[in-house]
């Protein structure tokens, strides 16, 4: 499976296209703002010869989803999210107005991301973790076969997500953590929401707040 990671808007955040040799692709979190930024995204697609067929989001705070409707307009596809981050989804254009920002209302979410499922494209198989803590229906999506975890803003490289937005809990987010990224194997990469990649086994052993937690 070929993970592609663009950084966009001015959170910089980070959107994921993952594809495997049937060209079908998935498009995690479209943070894509701007026409530019749309029109990197629209690209690489086209040119690689991609056929997205589904639009997953890893949570609904404004910067991960800035993008929904641009992809829902040009691949007829419906977001597809944890249950409890709808109310985050539709409140987008809102907190934009908080940052400055305008945001297209996003398609409403179809809500069928739950800890256990599955997201199958293609030849893939995307196991579904609900690790709520920065936000009450974070899913971190994991592809076993190539030990990658596309893990929203969740875990990062020596730190951890806010839990001081709407929804989040500090105690929470350690725990799921703990409970629900550190069993997977320490070769796990972590391609987190923004900033760059890392892995299960430098966390557990360097992460200033797990250790702090343990």
């Amino acid at each position: 499976m070929k993970i592609a990671r663009f950084t966009f808007n001015p959170f910089q955040e980070n959107t994921y296209v993952l594809n495997d040799e049937s060209g079908e692709c998935v498009i995690i979190d479209p943070g894509c703002y701007d026409p530019e930024e749309k029109e990197e995204l629209h690209q690489y697609i086209l040119e690689k010869g991609l056929k997205p067929v589904r639009l997953l989001n890893t949570h609904c705070h404004i910067d991960h989803v800035l993008g929904n409707k641009f992809i829902a307009d040009t691949f007829g596809l419906q977001p597809e999210i944890h249950p409890l981050e709808q109310p985050l989804l539709s409140a987008g254009p809102q907190y934009g107005k908080m940052y400055g920002i305008f945001m297209e209302p996003s398609p409403a979410g179809m809500e069928t991301l739950q800890e256990g499922g599955e997201i199958r494209f293609g030849n893939s198989i995307l196991q579904l973790i609900h690790a709520p803590g920065h936000s009450p229906g974070s899913i971190c999506f994991y592809h076993a076969a190539s030990q990658s975890l596309i893990g929203g803003d969740v875990l990062f490289e020596m730190s951890i997500g806010r839990s001081d937005l709407p929804g989040g809990d500090h105690d929470t987010l350690l725990r799921s953590i703990r409970e629900k990224l550190f069993v997977l194997p320490g070769e796990t990469v972590v391609h987190p929401g923004h900033g760059g990649e890392t892995s299960i086994a430098f966390e557990q052993k360097n992460n200033p707040f797990l250790l702090a937690y343990s």
